[in-house]
């Protein structure tokens, strides 16, 4: 059997119970889920990011507003725009799409934004609500990696997890959420000394560093499941592709379970910025 964690089915899977769901809101009590989009600037990554995340809505029963603003925007009218969204009650989730150009500074866009409506789970306040176990809206990538973790191992409890990478999107968050399943949580970092023999006693591994197959075997315990969050471009013989933080054809034989980049993580993150989004749309109509 397969010890390959199928990121894409598990993603589909949700986003047809989301469906379901969608529909019931609006037979039921006449809610439309809808997420607001924001893209600032040509990023060409940015982009596709935004027209996977908009064509996920579709085949939910999402209803999805992009707005597309030009690289010289400026801070004080995305800041208004926002504002305008976080008062708009027919929008439930808000979205703005990172990196943003230079003269906007990220955090006081991601500040700006209503906790409510703050379906990446980035807002300093559901950061605060997440560390003691009040969870509202939580990050799209550890959400969808616990959600993994817990489909393949059941209860998580008494497991030792070691976090490679201490970023406010993945390590930290996703460090926070195996402490509230009561694993036993160790980050590990740039700075930290002998990472490998730290690593090789982890029952969970998440590699979300962002070095394209900087796990090997070596670092791995038999028998561990690894996620693997980062998403690398590389050129292999002249050719372009992806590959994660983990050298997966090093490492997949060692292992009990591990997700393939790409096909892993990467679906589970959109599936759970609609799952975020469904969640927000009920929390503001009292569902």
């Amino acid at each position: 059997m397969s010890n390959v964690i199928n990121g894409k089915q598990f993603a589909d899977d949700l986003c047809e119970k989301l469906k379901t769901e969608v529909a019931t809101l609006q037979e039921q009590h006449n809610l439309s889920p809808s997420i607001a989009v924001v893209l600032v600037g040509e990023d060409p990554a940015s982009q596709v990011y935004v027209r996977n995340k908009v064509r996920r809505c579709e085949q939910l029963g999402i209803k999805s507003i992009e707005h597309r603003l030009s690289a010289e925007t400026s801070e004080a009218d995305l800041l208004t725009l926002i504002d305008e969204l976080n008062n708009d009650s027919a929008i439930h989730g808000i979205l703005v799409q990172l990196p943003v150009p230079d003269q906007i500074n990220d955090k006081a866009v991601l500040a700006a934004i209503s906790p409510k409506k703050d379906v990446d789970g980035f807002h300093i306040e559901n950061v605060g609500a997440m560390a003691v176990g009040e969870n509202q809206m939580v990050p799209c990538t550890p959400l969808g990696s616990l959600m993994m973790l817990q489909d393949h191992l059941g209860d998580l409890s008494g497991k030792h997890a070691v976090v490679i990478g201490r970023s406010n999107i993945v390590g930290k968050p996703m460090a926070t959420l195996l402490l509230q399943q009561s694993c036993t949580v160790t980050i590990v970092h740039s700075r930290t000394v002998d990472i490998q023999s730290i690593c090789r006693q982890a029952d969970i591994l998440v590699a979300a560093v962002g070095i394209p197959n900087f796990v090997k075997a070596d670092w791995v315990k038999e028998g561990a499941v690894v996620i693997d969050v980062g998403i690398n471009r590389i050129e292999v013989d002249g050719k372009s592709r992806l590959v994660g933080d983990v050298d997966f054809d090093d490492v997949q034989s060692k292992v009990s379970a591990i997700t393939p980049v790409p096909g892993g993580v990467g679906p589970m993150t959109i599936a759970c910025l609609m799952y975020n989004t469904v969640a927000a749309a009920k929390m503001q109509n009292g569902l």
